[in-house]
């Protein structure tokens, strides 16, 4: 596996006559977590959408683990790992059930020990049996998170995935990426907070109409210059 997982070069995208990213350049290591900022409308959601070959781009390059992202989307495809927003769960459906689904839809290995040990890896192995209706917020996000498990990618891609997160739910997602990068991961984690995502991340990028308007090491920033630092780059990009 390539040390750099990401690289987005020159990377914008239109719908119709509407821009929504204007010349995005940006890097990944594997074993790395960026966080990227950014106001609702910022075109962050877009960005993660073509990084996991749902959207194609109107100009620009991008590569995941060594793979175009243009020209080989399936490989890109078996590399990526994307939690959306929403959870995206069958309630009706047993823990089990919902990952017997979705593998079988997405022709992956639906043995019940693959599926058992994807329901492990977020602690929801004694709960198979129970259907996800009766699940809390947390549980129901660790259940979409086994659902891409389920593929083993080695680039997660993440949507604002602490919001609506209990303190004790978020301290467990914040765990579990850690141990994603010690493994060699990468994540790349798209919020418009300042919570606990910058806890993990490495570096921080600013996306603000589009545009990438900062792109620093972490551990170069102090909390307040960020806060500060975001105000007026949004505020300016606006």
């Amino acid at each position: 596996m390539p040390t750099l997982m990401v690289t987005v070069t020159g990377l914008s995208k239109s719908f119709g006559s509407t821009p929504v990213l204007s010349d995005v350049n940006l890097e990944l290591d594997a074993g790395k977590c960026l966080a990227l900022l950014g106001p609702n409308g910022a075109g962050k959601t877009t960005l993660l959408k073509i990084l996991a070959t749902l959207l194609r781009p109107s100009r620009g390059s991008v590569r995941v683990a060594g793979h175009d992202g243009l020209r080989d989307v399936e490989a890109v495809r078996r590399c990526v790992g994307l939690l959306a927003h929403g959870s995206y769960i069958y309630e009706d459906l047993t823990a089990l059930e919902n990952l017997r689904f979705w593998a079988t839809l997405a022709g992956l290995d639906a043995s019940p020990e693959r599926l058992r040990g994807a329901l492990a890896r977020v602690e929801l192995d004694a709960l198979a049996q129970e259907r996800a209706r009766t699940f809390s917020a947390g549980m129901r996000r660790r259940l979409a998170l086994a659902r891409v498990l389920l593929g083993a990618p080695a680039l997660l891609l993440l949507d604002e995935p602490f919001d609506g997160l209990d303190q004790r739910s978020k301290k467990w997602l914040e765990e579990f990426l850690l141990a994603f990068k010690g493994g060699g991961g990468a994540v790349l984690l798209a919020t418009h907070s300042f919570g606990r995502g910058l806890g993990i991340a490495d570096r921080v990028a600013i996306l603000a109409s589009g545009r990438i308007v900062l792109d620093r090491p972490r551990a170069d920033l102090e909390l307040d210059e960020l806060h500060r630092l975001y105000a007026l780059y949004t505020e300016e990009t606006a």
